[in-house]
């Protein structure tokens, strides 16, 4: 229980300081504010995974449980387990946030969580978020695998930098989400398009950590 807790208050932390400085920056505005947010993601993921990774291994998201359970890293229940603690860390992170901004009128005129929508199509969205999971989702798999040398002792810098780089990359498309769950709580409280794109943030990016686990099968090192 207490890995999937960690699960937990990592996608907690992640989906709040993320979309929080996403909102406070009103991200997209200018190009200060993009970079920023993306700054914002990978820190979060840096933190964590140098706070909870030894507990849990640092997913805090479903995409990363999926790519490593295909990888053979994990069992089914954990897999289960894991997203369902991620999901419910993102919603109560999501209604944080909700409460913080909407007792501030002026800040994102009260409303906004940080949620994910297609800014081109959700075809366009779709194919964003596949490429950029199935990037981030194999940085995950080569920097934490125990077959490949010492990377694993610096991997949570490896994610959390590969982390911005996506940011900058998809902000301007999808707002970047590659995690489902950090797409769930937010689209929750948001509603509108993100609600009506929300599954492009689910489907995308579990296919693109399929991807990813796949590559990473035809490129491990030997045991």
């Amino acid at each position: 229980m207490k890995k999937y807790l960690a699960e937990m208050v990592g996608t907690f932390v992640l989906t709040l300081l993320g979309c929080g400085a996403a909102v406070s920056l009103n991200c997209g505005v200018d190009a200060a504010s993009v970079v920023g947010t993306a700054v914002a993601f990978g820190l979060a993921v840096v933190a964590m995974a140098y706070t909870i990774g030894g507990i849990s291994g640092c997913h805090i998201n479903p995409a990363i449980t999926l790519g490593c359970y295909l990888s053979g890293r994990m069992n089914s229940k954990d897999c289960g387990m894991y997203m369902i603690f991620q999901v419910i860390g993102a919603i109560i992170a999501a209604a944080v946030l909700y409460l913080i901004v909407s007792t501030s009128p002026g800040l994102a005129e009260g409303t906004t969580t940080g949620a994910n929508a297609c800014a081109v199509s959700q075809t366009n969205g779709l194919i964003v978020e596949i490429v950029l999971t199935c990037i981030f989702v194999l940085v995950v798999l080569g920097a934490t695998a125990k077959t490949n040398g010492a990377t694993n002792n610096f991997a949570g810098l490896a994610i959390g930098l590969s982390l911005i780089l996506i940011h900058l990359v998809g902000i301007h498309y999808t707002g970047t989400s590659v995690n489902p769950a950090r797409s769930i709580g937010p689209a929750l409280f948001e509603g509108g398009q993100a609600l009506t794109d929300l599954w492009v943030f689910i489907v995308g990016p579990f296919i693109g950590a399929a991807c990813a686990a796949g590559i990473w099968k035809m490129i491990e090192p030997e045991k």
